[in-house]
């Protein structure tokens, strides 16, 4: 009796294993990025990041002084590495074109803002990158220093020094309208 409820499970297993392939090659599962996601792609990737960061993300404090100077480099540093997904001043009213065709979309942190989320956690998140998702990891093109820099920025963004926030004020997200119409060959 129980050599056969154990052969019923591993015949079972098997039947599901197959059935997943079969579905996931048959092209129903969509693959493209202009595509919503099925609930359980969205709740494996949430889960699975949920998990990462309370098991990876550092706990401690930002070693980067929240001082003018570190968040205005902060600000240079969004400019120059994230702003062309992650938008600029205004947020959700000028996403940039590849903002607009990442799947999944990514916030755009003006007003989809991270200030309430740890610095631990923007922290691991610019280092190693969300997979699937469209979010690199910055670990071999920016410090810990600098990634440290960005954390502290986006943590404050909302909250900026005068001088700080006139800068964040003039960042682009993308290059000036007459600079990216060029003629068709």
């Amino acid at each position: 009796m129980l050599k056969g409820v154990v052969w019923g499970v591993i015949l079972a297993f098997t039947i599901a294993l197959l059935g997943a392939f079969l579905l996931v090659r048959s092209g129903f599962i969509p693959a493209n990025a202009d595509a919503e996601p099925g609930w359980l792609e969205t709740w494996m990737a949430g889960t699975s990041l949920d998990a990462s960061l309370q098991r990876e993300a550092p706990k401690g404090p930002n070693p980067v002084a929240l001082n003018d100077q570190n968040l205005l480099d902060g600000v240079h540093l969004f400019a120059q590495n994230c702003a062309v997904c992650h938008g600029s001043a205004q947020g959700t009213a000028s996403p940039s074109p590849i903002a607009k065709g990442l799947y999944p979309k990514p916030p755009q942190l003006a007003t989809d803002g991270v200030e309430d989320d740890p610095e631990g956690v923007s922290f691991w998140k610019i280092k190693h990158g969300i997979r699937l998702s469209g979010m690199p990891s910055w670990r071999y093109s920016l410090t810990d220093q600098q990634i440290w820099t960005l954390a502290l920025f986006l943590k404050h963004m909302d909250k900026l020094p005068p001088a700080v926030r006139k800068s964040w004020l003039e960042v682009r997200n993308w290059p000036a309208p007459a600079a990216t119409q060029m003629a068709p060959n």
